[in-house]
């Protein structure tokens, strides 16, 4: 068994009589695992191998070539790459047969004869050249021996400890080479991983890498957790492969009968590139209906900086796709990958990735990501900016080595980035025009969809639902955008006056509108839409925005119309002089929450709130002169239907019904898809009918008798009363204890249960807040983190 990442098995169809004479009859080519390769590749004596399937395929004239696998596990050794000059003329499919699953995997089967090796681990004689990156058993990939121990029910890295690397744990380690270091960024934007290399003469840890962020930091101090440690070996399912002895250790997994067991391993990150040139781009080629499994990790490989966002990454995947035209990747299944699944890269156009269903994987679900080459004036990190008297002021970019025009819809993805942090259902960096359309987007670490600058607009997001999100991570959002375009600096001052001085600066690279229109969004720990540091040139409408609210940062030229914003509310942070961002039609749960304000863009009015505290703080700030409160009238708000009746005021205020078709239209992946759950309305109105909530996982009351006031040390009914709460909670978690009541969160009192999920609501993005709480009698000062 041999495994090698960087070796590519080119198939390249310019020069397709290297393989053969060309053939003209047939043009279905059908593979199957009791075929032969010396076969004509007929459904009666089929090839056994894709490769020699697609070197036939390459022979063929006619139009229109189908290779067809019959179903079965087809193993790649290496990289497919299909290469060609010029196919635009003809097309190739690659499809299963129908009714049968056909599955592209990067790993291959072992046979392990287990022995007793000590207490409850096992050891096999393994022979193999390269050093396995994942083991499946049964086709789930096994933790490799790690501290902490994997715990499902962790919500970072599924088990962290801040004694990790410590001094004392590294002296119990005897040969660590080889193991990994795997850590939040210290501010919680994304992480970092790191190879260890051994231990100096002192006994002290080295190791490299660290390069996945870009932005710089020290490792966090808490989330962090190491791999690949031999005397780390402790748990059921862990495992570890000495290389040197070629043995592979096992704990068996509880409930598993190892003697029917199928064990792989995986060596390979990529399965399949499709790589055309600038010149001749690769066309018309479908992949539809195959399953792509089991790759090698690739987070060591995650280098390459995205311009100034804060990601690095690598551009690859189980199916790359570089310089191609008319690409159709469909119905395929993605699972148990180690990286990215599909990568879109440099000039790509008018390609579509269609209802696919893409889970349980290490990187990004769907990047599109094109040549820094093609941008002006580019610059690479957080800190660095080209001189004015140096900038290109030529909008657009330099050429066209970038994806544009292409779609992304239909797709089922969750739970991705299991080791990458800084990862999305879908990415977009440094290309145009991208439609991302009915995705149903879950259980992320980071942002559901993430737009890593402004480079070059025209993108259309619509009818996506993108639901629990930024749930390893922090300050980000269900959609989160970057605008660190040529003209941003962190320094408002100077914008404004480069601005004033260079009226459409702003827009050289965002040169067309991102409109985002008809999604659902929500984002427990931070914002449902977060446009950060100098995001411009957006059309925010109807989209429903379930708990985080929507953040516009200093940028110019956004509107924000027709949104309904369940509750939280808008978020405008350091706007610049003259932004011309318009912010009305929407319908508002709470109070805004602006920081740092100075000016208010063009308009905010006409806005309908859902509290009569809400508009009255807004027109305290001088805004929303003529916006109107009351109850919006929803159709089913504890069910989550938002469309409004007829007679509804909000309807007469301005604000106008939309469609709300969000997600997956496929009737397949549709009963696959889970759906957000749906929270209780926090207003105003109904302040004072609840009198018992759930917060932090604990449920809190109203003070409603002498009793309890006398109890708790209150000389009044205001505060929250914690009656209930489970030891697993994230409130116990944080040292609160029954009996506990709050009374205030940072500087805002709390009188009730309500204000408790208000001010919440306003705050959580924060991950963390200061209460103070009556305990035992006595005010107590502690310190909540939200994502603990």
């Amino acid at each position: 068994m041999q495994f090698l990442k960087s070796t590519i098995l080119t198939i390249s169809f310019i020069t397709a009589g290297i393989f053969m004479q060309p053939c003209f009859g047939q043009n279905k080519i059908y593979v199957s695992n009791s075929g032969s390769d010396e076969n004509d590749g007929t459904f009666k004596y089929p090839v056994q191998h894709l490769a020699t399937a697609l070197s036939k395929a390459s022979g063929y004239v006619n139009n229109n070539v189908v290779v067809i696998l019959r179903g079965g596990v087809y193993p790649q050794q290496k990289t497919m790459e299909l290469n060609q000059g010029n196919f635009k003329e003809r097309s190739l499919t690659i499809t299963s047969y129908p009714k049968e699953k056909a599955t592209i995997t990067g790993s291959a089967k072992v046979n392990p004869v287990w022995q007793p090796y000590k207490e409850n681990i096992i050891k096999a004689k393994v022979a193999i050249d390269f050093a396995p990156d994942q083991l499946f058993i049964n086709g789930k990939s096994l933790p490799m021996a790690r501290y902490p121990n994997f715990d499902s029910t962790v919500r970072v890295y599924n088990g962290t400890a801040k004694d990790a690397i410590s001094e004392s744990r590294v002296k119990t380690w005897q040969a660590p080479a080889g193991g990994y270091i795997h850590a939040l960024h210290s501010g919680e934007w994304g992480s970092f991983d790191y190879l260890i290399t051994g231990k100096d003469d002192k006994g002290i840890l080295t190791y490299e890498g660290g390069w996945q962020n870009n932005r710089p930091s020290a490792m966090n101090k808490q989330y962090r957790f190491v791999e690949n440690i031999f005397e780390e070996l402790d748990a059921p399912g862990e495992w570890f492969y000495n290389k040197t002895t070629q043995t592979l250790y096992l704990y068996p997994p509880t409930v598993t009968d190892l003697k029917k067991a199928v064990f792989t391993m995986s060596g390979l990150t990529d399965l399949i590139h499709i790589s055309g040139s600038k010149e001749k781009p690769l066309s018309n080629i479908t992949i539809k209906g195959i399953n792509f499994t089991q790759t090698a990790r690739s987070f060591m490989l995650a280098k390459e900086p995205l311009l100034r966002s804060d990601w690095r990454m690598y551009r690859g995947g189980a199916i790359l796709l570089d310089r191609t035209e008319h690409i159709t990747i469909s119905n395929c299944s993605f699972y148990e990958l180690g990286g990215n699944a599909v990568f879109v890269s440099n000039y790509s156009k008018n390609d579509t990735i269609r209802e696919n269903y893409i889970h349980t994987i290490g990187g990004n679900a769907i990047a599109f990501v094109g040549s820094p080459n093609a941008a002006r004036s580019p610059a690479f990190s957080y800190e660095t900016f080209v001189p004015w008297d140096k900038m290109d002021y030529q909008p657009g970019p330099k050429n066209s080595d970038y994806p544009q025009y292409c779609v992304a819809t239909g797709n089922l993805i969750h739970h991705i980035g299991t080791i990458e942090k800084q990862v999305a259902g879908v990415q977009v960096s440094m290309s145009s025009h991208i439609t991302i359309s009915h995705n149903t987007i879950y259980h992320t670490p980071r942002a559901g969809l993430n737009m890593s600058e402004g480079t070059w607009g025209g993108h259309i997001i619509e009818f996506n639902d993108v639901f629990n999100t930024v749930l390893e991570t922090g300050d980000n959002g269900a959609y989160n955008s970057w605008g660190r375009d040529r003209y941003w600096l962190p320094e408002r001052n100077v914008i404004d006056s480069i601005v004033a001085a260079r009226p459409g600066i702003q827009f050289l690279d965002v040169i067309d509108p991102i409109t985002i229109r008809n999604n659902r969004f929500q984002c427990d720990h931070g914002w449902d839409i977060d446009l950060d540091d100098g995001s411009s040139n957006y059309l925010i409408y109807n989209n429903v925005c379930l708990s985080g609210g929507l953040k516009l940062r200093e940028g110019y030229s956004r509107t924000v119309t027709n949104n309904i914003i369940i509750n939280n509310t808008f978020h405008p942070h350091v706007w610049l002089k003259n932004s011309n961002d318009i912010f009305e039609h929407n319908i508002v749960s709470l109070p805004y929450a602006p920081i740092l304000m100075n000016n208010w863009g063009k308009n905010i009015d006409h806005n309908y709130f859902l509290t009569k505290d809400a508009l009255a703080a807004a027109q305290s700030l001088g805004l929303d002169k003529n916006s109107n409160y009351g109850d919006a009238q929803f159709i089913d708000a504890k069910g989550g239907d938002y469309h409004l009746k007829p007679g509804s005021p909000a309807l007469k205020s301005g604000f106008k019904d939309f469609d709300m078709h969000f997600g997956v239209t496929s009737i397949v992946l549709k009963k696959l898809a889970q759906k957000p759950a749906i929270n209780p309305l926090v207003t105003s109105t109904n302040q004072g009918k609840q009198n018992q909530v759930e917060w932090l996982g604990a449920r809190f009351k109203n003070i409603e008798s002498l009793g309890e006031r006398s109890a708790a040390g209150l000389h009044d009914d205001n505060g929250a009363l914690l009656t209930d709460i489970p030891p697993s909670s994230l409130a116990a978690k944080n040292g609160l204890e029954k009996g506990d009541v709050v009374i205030k969160i940072n500087e805002d009192s709390v009188n009730s249960v309500e204000e408790l999920l208000r001010i919440y609501q306003k705050i959580k993005w924060m991950g963390k807040a200061e209460l103070i709480i009556m305990h035992n009698q006595v005010p107590k000062t502690i310190h909540v983190n939200f994502n603990k």
